[in-house]
C-alpha cells in the first residue's frame, strides 16, 4: 500500500486535492492594525470587510511566493 501512495501521479493528485480544499475553506480573520480598524469602523460593515480581505490578500502573497521558491529549490535538490 505504501508504494501505491508514493507514485508520482498520486502525489500530484494529493497536492491538487489539498490545494482545492484550502481554497474552499474560509476563515473569518481580522487582520487589521489599530489605524485600519478605526477607519473601517467609520466606513461601515461592507467596506470594512473589503478592507480586511485586501489586507489578508496582501499578507498571503509573500507566503505564496516563498512557497513557490521553496518548492522549486526542494525539487531541484531532489535529483
Amino acid at each position: 500500500m505504501l508504494t501505491y501512495l508514493c507514485t508520482p501521479m498520486n502525489k500530484v493528485v494529493s497536492i491538487i486535492l489539498m490545494a482545492v480544499l484550502f481554497c474552499c475553506v474560509t476563515i473569518d480573520a481580522s487582520a487589521q492594525c489599530s489605524l485600519c480598524t478605526k477607519t473601517a469602523q467609520q466606513l461601515g460593515e461592507g467596506p470594512a470587510q473589503g478592507l480586511n480581505a485586501g489586507i489578508i490578500y496582501l499578507m498571503a502573497a509573500p507566503f505564496v511566493f516563498m512557497g513557490v521558491i521553496g518548492y522549486r529549490w526542494w525539487k531541484s535538490n531532489q535529483n
